[in-house]
């Protein structure tokens, strides 16, 4: 079941991914999950910047779930799709050394374009939920816009969209099925 916590779970997901590949030599930046608002990360460090969180429109119209439960049928609504988008950021080193951090998350995220089974932690961890990493083209416009909303300076960087991370209602509907049902004869003798 993916609670309110799915959030922080897919972006404690991907953290843990992209750590445990820079973490490796030569590099031996790190991964951290970072809202950009303080002052810019120690050492050789990726920032993972949650800056969006959409609706799957196309998934608003997936039918009720049921299931039954004794005499009665209980449906709840559809799970919530959400799309999150993170912005990436590389710090720390001379611009070679950033260019090499932000070349080597986006090639783990590229050999991990799909997250599921054991990779998803938290809430997500053994579920058959799968989530699908896509590089977001952006033009450099809409770019600007992303870190002038967060109130820094333009850096290097390079945004992903996570897709499609369910979110379950809690609300749940129970219905009573018929059992039997009984005829009228005399409805149907006055009939003409």
């Amino acid at each position: 079941m993916a609670d309110y916590g799915v959030i922080s779970d897919v972006s404690t997901s991907l953290v843990t991914l992209l750590d445990g590949d820079l973490r490796k030599p030569p590099l031996n930046a790190r991964a951290v999950l970072d809202d950009l608002s303080g002052t810019a990360p120690a050492g050789l460090t990726l920032t993972i910047t949650l800056y969006e969180i959409l609706e799957d429109a196309p998934s608003r119209n997936r039918p009720r779930p049921q299931r039954p439960s004794g005499t009665a049928v209980v449906s709840t609504k559809p799970p919530m799709a959400l799309l999150l988008h993170y912005l990436l950021t590389p710090w720390g080193g001379d611009s070679v050394t950033e260019q090499q951090i932000l070349g080597r998350a986006m090639q783990a995220l590229y050999d991990e374009a799909i997250l599921g089974g054991t990779m998803l932690l938290g809430g997500l961890q053994g579920s058959a939920d799968t989530l699908n990493i896509t590089l977001i083209p952006l033009t450099l416009e809409d770019r600007s816009r992303v870190w002038y909303a967060i109130q820094k300076p333009y850096r290097l960087s390079v945004n992903y969209e996570i897709r499609v991370v369910n979110l379950d209602a809690t609300e749940e509907l129970r219905e009573e099925v018929a059992q039997s049902r009984a005829l009228d004869s005399g409805l149907l003798a006055s009939r003409p």
